[in-house]
């Protein structure tokens, strides 16, 4: 196979055919294709696009190019979601033991941070010892004991997958909605998924700002899923603000833990219970959403969704500590409050900018092999349409150092903007399935 010719023909808006994403997949996958070569065709596809044939060749090549966790005969339904990315969300870390908790099995497989938005692994991480490189034989045997594990991609699952995901990230071919599709459904439909709920986030944090094309990322990942026996729905959630108050990887665990606990902030909690309910409704283990809702619920106020995540945290080798104690976490060298510069109303509060500061502020990557600082990133208080006075406290900044701390200062300047007006835009705004879109919110 001659890979210039295939860029080319790419390049030029030709459809590969089966056989050759087949070959060159799994030639990627044993190394005998260079970044170089497979970082020009990403560019090909980004500007040229997939034809649902190669997108389902595509799918199936990188599934192919790995092994599968297998859940046949499990006693309870296994579901997992997915969050196409955004900053400040880390409902997976409050979404996975609520679910587990409430009797349906998590086989949690999450990402690093791409682009400007975080990653699930990343901040589990930064909790002292916490393993994430589980193999499959270990994520399936604590799935069946504690109902629940939260890993990395394995080397077994995807492999394809895992490169190509951490060279998208740094080669700017990250929003194409075939190659998002391709990605995110090649991990989860080797999960062996009784059913899969998507979080597809929109707005000017988003990978995709257009609801439009958001839809159309949910509609394609729907189609995958369906079609390979997986049951799967989608909704669209507000990424035009950050998700909950803090922004960065050990400040996120420990606003998941405080959710946890049952103080987590309105949106958060909104955001990930909506999210837990389609998953118990779609797998069959709540009647409907009232109910779901209502066990989830109870899952927080009785003790059993933190309780689960500790015996996670243990697990995987972390200190569980944690979860009584956030003084476990790794903190900040540096820490300063940002104010009010004007009275008014906030009129945004700039996800984009602030995921691309935390990298700045080096809670993310640049480069693939780039360390990550757990400690740094962001609280922020407002959201668009709270009211505001000069010099009152909004913000927070947590760097390693005063520059550090200048830095982010800088980028909340620019973040934040407070003016005579401002509103919110529907936390969930869109249910999708393989029926259709159901309009759940429009704009207030």
């Amino acid at each position: 196979m001659v890979i210039p010719q295939l860029i080319e023909h790419k390049r030029d808006g030709q459809a590969l055919t089966s056989d050759q994403w087949a070959t060159l997949v799994r030639d990627y996958a044993a190394g005998k294709v260079p970044d170089y070569q497979m970082a020009a065709l990403l560019m090909a596809v980004y500007f040229r696009g997939l034809e649902p044939a190669e997108l389902a060749a595509l799918t199936d090549a990188m599934i192919a190019s790995g092994d599968q966790l297998r859940f046949d005969g499990h006693p309870v339904p296994v579901a997992d979601k997915h969050s196409t990315g955004g900053v400040g969300d880390k409902a997976s870390l409050l979404l996975a033991p609520m679910v587990a908790s409430c009797g349906v099995a998590v086989p949690m497989m999450s990402g690093r941070g791409l682009g400007h938005t975080g990653g699930t692994l990343d901040k589990l991480e930064s909790i002292p010892g916490f393993r994430t490189n589980l193999s499959l034989q270990e994520a399936r045997a604590q799935v069946d004991r504690l109902g629940c594990a939260m890993l990395g991609q394995t080397p077994e699952i995807a492999p394809a997958d895992k490169r190509l995901y951490a060279l998208r990230d740094v080669t700017a071919t990250v929003e194409s909605i075939p190659l998002i599709a391709a990605s995110i459904m090649s991990k989860k439909l080797a999960e062996g998924l009784t059913g899969l709920v998507l979080d597809v986030k929109t707005g000017s944090g988003a990978f995709l700002t257009d609801p439009e094309r958001a839809v159309e990322l949910a509609r394609t990942m729907i189609g995958l899923g369906e079609a390979r026996g997986c049951p799967t729905v989608a909704l669209l959630t507000a990424m035009d603000r950050p998700l909950g108050r803090a922004c960065g990887n050990a400040l996120e665990v420990e606003e998941a833990i405080e959710g946890l606990r049952g103080s987590g902030p309105a949106d958060l909690m909104e955001v990930t219970y909506t999210l837990a309910g389609e998953m118990l409704v779609l797998v069959g283990a709540a009647p409907d959403m009232t109910e779901a809702r209502r066990r989830l619920e109870a899952s927080v106020t009785s003790g059993r969704a933190l309780e689960t995540f500790a015996r996670i945290i243990e697990a995987q080798g972390g200190n569980p500590k944690v979860v009584d104690d956030p003084g476990v976490l790794p903190q900040a060298e540096a820490v300063e409050v940002y104010r009010a510069d004007r009275s008014g109303v906030v009129s945004s509060v700039e996800p984009r900018r602030l995921g691309r500061a935390i990298i700045e502020l080096g809670g993310g990557r640049n480069a693939v092999e780039d360390t990550v600082d757990p400690t740094v990133g962001f609280v922020i208080t407002v959201k668009p349409g709270d009211p505001v006075r000069a010099g009152e406290p909004i913000a927070s900044v947590f760097a390693q150092d005063e520059a550090g701390i200048a830095r982010g200062m800088a980028a909340l300047g620019e973040a934040v903007a407070i003016g005579e007006t401002g509103r919110l835009t529907p936390l969930v705004s869109h249910r999708i399935t393989a029926r259709g879109v159901e309009l759940l919110a429009e704009g207030r």
